[in-house]
């Protein structure tokens, strides 16, 4: 977890860690949209094909698996437009977790899920896929802390 006072120093050290680890990040942010045009599935499997030319077929299997374990299986064929706020904040971890040896980053969360209260949802989400990521930071604004309970600030 990192705070910060401020939309400049979290930008600043947002971009050096994002360079740092250039090769494994998996950025979880509003400013790196999912693909409008295309569905979840896609959206999510695009990773694997691309990062480790894993075809198709056996990509979206391993797309449908993650979705699976979200209990979200019948919203892979869906676009970004039709998803709740929860919906896009899973696919867009997904897509951040398929990353090999992924270091997540998640950008102030609570721009992402404004209809969430407190970090139990953002918990309970990487719970479910924490053994398809190495590490996750949480970059966030200080006055967000107490928005923290279940995530150790």
């Amino acid at each position: 977890m990192r705070l910060f006072e401020g939309e400049v120093a979290l930008d600043e050290r947002l971009k050096d860690f994002a360079e740092e680890h250039k090769k494994t990040l998996g950025l979880v942010s509003l400013d790196v949209p999912l693909i409008s045009n295309l569905d979840v599935s896609v959206n999510i499997a695009l990773i694997k094909q691309y990062h480790e030319n894993l075809s198709a077929d056996k990509a979206q299997a391993l797309v449908l698996s993650y979705l699976t374990r979200y209990g979200l299986e019948d919203i892979s064929n869906k676009r970004n437009p039709a998803l709740s706020n929860k919906e896009r904040f899973c696919v867009m971890l997904l897509r951040a977790a398929m990353v090999r040896d992924s270091i997540i980053v998640i950008d102030r969360p609570f721009t992402i899920i404004p209809d969430v209260k407190d970090d139990r949802f953002i918990y309970d989400a990487l719970k479910i896929v924490d053994d398809s990521f190495k590490e996750c930071h949480i970059f966030d604004y200080l006055w967000s802390k107490d928005r923290y309970g279940m995530i150790t600030v």
